[in-house]
């Protein structure tokens, strides 16, 4: 076994490591337990649970499977990083009996990358597996702004001189929820209108029901009108609220002339200053949604729970700090989160919207405004109990990132690590657990409150 030891220093650029390959897996493992293919590479640090102390050694082990049989006398290519940025240690390892390691040590808490990859014809396949050290003990690259708390209290007043003006246009609710009513909704607010899909159940009494605001990730799309339904049907005022204030129900090519053209750039939109910032505008929609679902008479004026993943669960967390009514936090692999991180030599979260210039710099003006969007900046605030997930080698919103995002986290909050799992929500168990985790949430609120009136 050879031993690489790695002694970090600054990066001169955050620069993720998966972008050159053909084909790339988002956990442990290259294969997607579909496709045929003849090599198979899993990647695993020797630890289960993936986490170390800052110095120790982290072994990663690498299996290669060759038709299904152990790989022998194939070569591989190594890389190991702090989750993803420079300094990189890279090398070849030669594959016997299926089996290698190669070795690394990460002396700060943060998160040991190793991407292992075998060059097959025109294509190469890679595996990824990522080790923890120490990391409840990351910290934000940045202290939050001076000012920050008088920044947001001034947005939300500007958006509490705007009336809801809330128009709701019924629409079809798939049969799968019969006993929920669903309406396209669209209410004002500053700049784009907050837009999404909004169901409650039918003859739902006033003071009977919990709410549910659902924020949509990455992408330009329509809300979900199956989002909204499916907790209706569980009893829920539930919204499914679209990212950018745009029409529902439109034909695939109305998005994808607005992913192309107004949009494109959504995630750098404005980024010049804290004013004009795509993002702060989003967090706004999102406000004025939940203002909506307060105002309505069937809310039993305590349960807010908020639900989202990547850019969703930028939102849902931003929300959930600036809202003192949100007494629950469901939040996976969220995105925005310590995005000034090339200042303390680590990769930036999702949507990495700071350039830095080929000396590692980052661009003072959007430095500046990220400060205000972070989400490790707004997490210092939340107070409601929180529970997140974290997948060890997401390299869209980096463990490293995101973490920095949840050791600020006030509240009882409760982490599910996942060191197989890259950006980890398409996978059905995710949803199942947090689902569950909503209802009985919202049960447990309800039978208190109703305990407390008695």
């Amino acid at each position: 076994m050879k031993k690489f030891p790695l002694h970090w220093g600054i990066p001169l650029g955050c620069l993720l490591l998966s972008g050159s390959f053909a084909t790339s897996a988002s956990a442990a493992s290259s294969w997607d337990g579909k496709s045929n293919v003849q090599y198979v590479i899993d990647v695993e640090p020797d630890r289960p649970d993936a986490i170390y102390h800052k110095g120790e050694t982290v072994t990663f082990n690498i299996d290669v499977q060759d038709n299904k049989q152990p790989a022998a006398n194939t070569s591989v290519d190594w890389v190991i990083s702090k989750d993803g940025v420079a300094p990189f240690q890279k090398g070849t390892l030669v594959i016997q009996d299926g089996k290698g390691s190669v070795t690394g040590t990460l002396s700060e808490p943060g998160f040991l990358r190793c991407e292992v990859s075998l060059k097959q014809d025109k294509t190469t396949i890679m595996a990824p597996a990522e080790a923890a050290t120490d990391p409840q003990e990351i910290k934000p690259s940045l202290p939050v702004p001076d000012d920050f708390d008088a920044f947001w209290a001034a947005k939300k007043k500007a958006l509490e001189a705007i009336p809801i003006n809330p128009k709701l246009t019924p629409v079809t609710t798939p049969p799968l929820w019969p006993n929920a009513e669903t309406f396209d909704f669209q209410a004002d607010c500053i700049g784009k209108p907050a837009r999404g899909y909004y169901s409650r159940p039918k003859d739902a009494k006033p003071k009977s029901c919990p709410i549910l605001l659902y924020v949509e990730g990455a992408g330009v799309r329509s809300a979900e009108i199956g989002v909204a339904a499916r907790f209706a049907q569980k009893g829920f005022l539930s919204m499914d609220l679209n990212a950018h204030g745009i029409d529902n129900g439109q034909p695939k090519p109305y998005y994808d002339a607005l992913a192309n053209g107004e949009l494109k750039n959504y995630k750098t939109d404005g980024r010049e200053s804290r004013d004009t910032y795509y993002f702060v505008y989003m967090y706004l929609r999102d406000l004025r949604a939940l203002d909506f679902l307060c105002s309505q008479p069937e809310w039993d004026g305590h349960t807010v729970i908020l639900e989202g993943v990547s850019q969703g669960g930028a939102q849902s967390i931003a929300v959930t700090a600036l809202d003192p009514r949100v007494t629950y936090l469901v939040c996976g692999f969220p995105g925005l989160c310590d995005l000034s991180g090339a200042v303390a030599g680590r990769i930036a979260g999702w949507p990495r919207m700071v350039p830095v210039d080929a000396q590692g710099k980052p661009d003072p003006a959007a430095l500046e405004t990220s400060r205000y969007v972070d989400i490790v900046n707004l997490a210092s605030r939340v107070k409601a109990p929180s529970h997140f997930w974290i997948g060890f080698v997401d390299a869209v919103t980096p463990p490293t990132t995101t973490y920095a995002a949840y050791n600020v986290m006030g509240g009882d909050k409760h982490v599910h690590n996942d060191p197989r799992n890259g950006h980890g929500h398409d996978n059905p168990q995710f949803w199942q657990t947090a689902g569950t985790m909503i209802v009985d949430e919202a049960a447990a609120e309800q039978a208190k409150a109703k305990l407390k009136a008695q």
